[in-house]
């Protein structure tokens, strides 16, 4: 009987491997958020979001986003090289990242206006190097259709954040808690599939030579010449967000805010980021091999809007008042929120796994055009809602104009299925 409920299709058999994983990963915050929130305040959430948004955004460029690339050749060897190429620009990336804020300390906090995130700016260069490093090793996992070990990965990445957070925020920590909660996730995910990866392709890497090394940096030179500054400036106005309310609002809007993306996001990753890894591979073979992604793309595309809009919808009228009823009457502004923004974060959920066509294609440079719009949208936002000193407008245009992007993304990427396109 059980036999008979599994999908026929490879591909359908891997993202139900990926999609177990990440329902148990993102179940585990999803489940010690009440827990969470009531021994961190939104404060803490704030300054976490702060030092996080500053990692995420430095991360985004630590690989040259060569990560990319790993998916693209049909040679073995050139995958293995372009690895080695990621990993070498992420430790140079990190050593520069600290050297850069034990100088210029001082200078940052007076910048950010946060004097006592002095000591915790330390996180930031530990956190680029493991963000870069298990990207790096995930990317080439999802290339050798490596799912189980994913899976796995992710709901020890989970587990791990989830024991430090608690643990550490019942010590009274704050949120140091929360900051080394998500190192210790990290590491122990980054340890882990670097570990699989030596045990079973240590012979692929022993083939790694500098000439080849340099040959196909400069062959994919698109991803850094297009992708950091679009990836930048796509983190950037997703990170930006928490800076910005830390600077123009309140730490404790930070907070709200920061806190409410993660929860909306976490159901939402479960199953979106389990088909974006199969998609990425399948859509690859497919446009390489037959010179068309467009079938997958239908399929992927259905699916994810067939899974996503009820569960948006009847979010939409309810969960304002769950906030309240799970967090705590605290946590009431997150709640107000969460309602704006789930038309954002359903059209987030149904487009972005299908973007990864741009790279496939070959067409960062439009990507890139339409980051800028992005980016622009975001300090629209926080320029209109700082004028009206009223966060709510900031949170409004944010849903408003991202979903509009969205959109956009969705018509350009189905356009760009065809390899002569």
């Amino acid at each position: 009987m059980i036999k008979h409920l599994k999908p026929k299709s490879e591909f359908g058999r891997n993202v139900l491997t990926l999609m177990t994983g990440t329902t148990i990963a993102q179940a585990i915050p999803i489940a010690i958020s009440p827990i969470l929130t009531r021994i961190y305040t939104p404060e803490d959430f704030g300054v976490f979001a702060l030092i996080m948004g500053i990692s995420t955004i430095i991360s985004v460029a630590a690989t040259g986003r060569y990560e990319h690339a790993i998916m693209l050749p049909k040679k073995i060897g050139e995958a293995v090289n372009i690895v080695v190429l990621s990993i070498l620009l992420v430790i140079f990336v990190s050593i520069a990242a600290l050297l850069g804020i034990m100088i210029f300390n001082v200078e940052i906090t007076a910048l950010l206006g946060s004097p006592e995130i002095s000591k915790l700016l330390y996180f930031v260069p530990c956190s680029i190097f493991l963000t870069g490093m298990y990207r790096s090793f995930s990317y080439w996992s999802i290339r050798k259709k490596q799912y189980k070990a994913l899976a796995f990965n992710r709901v020890s990445q989970t587990g791990t954040t989830a024991v430090t957070n608690v643990t550490l925020g019942m010590g009274g920590l704050g949120n140091i808690g929360l900051l080394w909660g998500t190192l210790a996730g990290q590491g122990v995910a980054t340890i882990r599939l670097g570990a699989i990866i030596l045990r079973n392709d240590r012979a692929s890497f022993n083939k790694v030579q500098k000439s080849k090394i340099y040959i196909l940096a400069k062959r994919y030179v698109n991803f850094p010449k297009f992708d950091i500054l679009a990836s930048l400036l796509n983190v950037g106005s997703q990170q930006i967000v928490p800076i910005l309310f830390n600077l123009l609002f309140s730490s404790l809007m930070a907070g709200y805010y920061f806190f409410v993306v993660k929860i909306l996001n976490l159901p939402a990753m479960i199953v979106s980021r389990a088909v974006s890894d199969v998609f990425k591979e399948k859509a690859s073979k497919d446009y390489n091999e037959l010179g068309s992604a467009k079938v997958i793309y239908l399929l992927t595309l259905k699916r994810l809007f067939l899974i996503g809009v009820f569960p948006a919808i009847a979010a939409f009228f309810f969960i304002a008042d769950l906030f309240v009823i799970i967090f705590g009457h605290n946590w009431i502004i997150s709640g107000q929120f969460a309602q704006i923004l789930i038309p954002m974060i359903f059209l987030r959920f149904v487009v972005s796994p299908l973007t990864y066509i741009f790279y496939i294609a070959s067409k960062q440079n439009i990507n890139l055009i339409g980051q800028f719009f992005l980016f622009a949208f975001t300090l629209l936002s926080f320029y209109c809602g700082y004028e009206a000193s009223d966060p709510f407008i900031t949170v409004t245009l944010i849903s408003v104009l991202y979903s509009m992007f969205y959109i956009v993304n969705l018509y350009l990427s189905y356009r760009l299925c065809d390899v002569n396109s």
